[in-house]
């Protein structure tokens, strides 16, 4: 009676067990998936799929990425065709935000923009003093450029960047792709041309590339990263808790660690760049 007793304890015991691990499976994918809309310089690099399977692992929550220009990710959000966003045009960052369209912009990471071209450098902008007159040199010398011309982030700079030299870039020489980063550095490739790009995407694609790095390090080539959620309040069935999670995990001690630590060989893509302050208080009421 006794053993008879011990065992029917034993197999609820088990049976409970299971049902709670069961129900906690369960949970974890019921979890509303986010629609996250990013640059496709986060996605060429390969940043977000290293780092994203160890935040849905910890969080339950599935990330869909869809990889597009900063632009249309902005309008994307902007129509509530996904929950987030994480671009790189500080500019028309603040404009989202400002309209009302995002709830608040936080700081994620930076790298910077770098001009490639062919090895023996025809216009000769490695010696440019400064990226304008690089770009004034590429345009003296009607030396072959490929643009984005996606309103991206990297077109964006591009535009400002000719703005700011006083010239405006037409002719056979300036072809406009419409393409993605990784796309534009094949065409750039395969036309022995120069193109902008941003440094990441540039280590993910050089060693399939002949060009080579012409021009760097100018501070206007800067180029910071900022993730956005879609206002709830404008659209209330997004994945706004999902959004917040993101957000505050990108922005989290680990999630810095991780965006730090994506290296392609011994180069370092990303540079960490969140305010700690904001993590800290990102669950209090704002």
């Amino acid at each position: 009676m006794i053993n008879r007793l011990f065992r029917s304890s034993i197999r609820l015991l088990i049976v409970t067990i299971l049902l709670t691990a069961g129900n906690s499976v369960a949970e974890t994918v019921q979890k509303q998936t986010i629609r996250l809309a990013t640059t496709t310089s986060t996605d060429n690099s390969g940043l977000l799929a290293d780092i994203l399977p160890t935040f849905t692992e910890a969080t339950g929550y599935p990330v869909h990425v869809i990889a597009v220009g900063t632009g249309k990710a902005l309008r994307m959000g902007r129509d509530g065709d996904v929950d987030l966003v994480l671009v790189h045009a500080r500019a028309a960052e603040d404009r989202f935000v400002s309209e009302g369209h995002g709830v608040k912009r936080y700081g994620v990471m930076y790298n910077d923009f770098v001009l490639v071209g062919p090895t023996d450098d025809p216009a000769g902008i490695s010696q440019a003093e400064d990226a304008i007159t690089a770009l004034r040199r590429i345009a003296g010398h009607a030396a072959s450029f490929i643009s984005r011309g996606d309103d991206s982030g990297t077109h964006k700079k591009e535009l400002g960047l000719w703005k700011m030299s006083h010239t405006k870039p037409a002719g056979e020489w300036y072809l406009e792709v419409g393409q993605g980063m990784g796309k534009v550095l094949q065409i750039a490739s395969e036309m022995d041309a120069y193109t902008l790009t941003d440094r990441g995407t540039w280590l993910a694609y050089q060693a399939k590339s002949p060009l080579k790095i012409v021009f760097e390090r100018d501070p206007l080539l800067f180029n910071p990263y900022g993730i956005i959620a879609v206002n709830p309040k404008h659209y209330p069935d997004i994945n706004h808790d999902g959004a917040n999670a993101l957000i505050k995990w990108l922005i989290s001690p680990d999630g810095q660690e991780r965006i730090g630590n994506f290296r392609i060989g011994k180069n370092q893509l990303f540079t960490p760049s969140a305010d700690a302050g904001e993590f800290a208080s990102f669950d209090q009421p704002r």
